[in-house]
């Protein structure tokens, strides 16, 4: 599984990139996966501040439908306009055309309780 060193992850699969004082987040590629062929995902929350570990929206693959969990507290900035007709784009680039939301911070400690990329290799195994 690809797991970049620079990002930042949760326990529920969401990948974190800071960017100053915004978050880029997508999920993981173990989620994407997991899930299997992504075919809807669906976030209305965009210009809410959303707390951390609340759900800020659901991605639909072909058998599931799951929830998405905030990682950091903050304000939902844009969500990616790229999958509202390529939504296949999370399973494809999970890292890059697939993140999901764009964040403005709430509260900088809270990037410490992430995970690093090795941590999370070890609570997936």
């Amino acid at each position: 599984m690809n797991t970049p060193a620079e990002l930042k992850y949760t326990k529920d699969h969401e990948w974190v990139r800071i960017e100053g004082d915004e978050a880029v987040v997508g999920i993981t590629d173990h989620a994407q996966s997991e899930l299997g062929d992504i075919v809807f995902v669906d976030i209305n929350t965009e210009g809410e501040d959303v707390e951390q570990e609340a759900v800020f929206g659901t991605i639909e693959a072909v058998k599931t439908v799951s929830d998405l969990f905030m990682p950091l507290s903050g304000k939902v900035l844009e969500v990616n306009p790229a999958l509202a007709d390529d939504p296949a784009a999370v399973n494809k680039d999970p890292y890059g055309t697939g993140w999901l939301v764009r964040v403005k911070l709430a509260d900088r400690e809270e990037i410490e309780g992430l995970l690093t990329a090795e941590q999370y290799r070890e609570t997936i195994g």
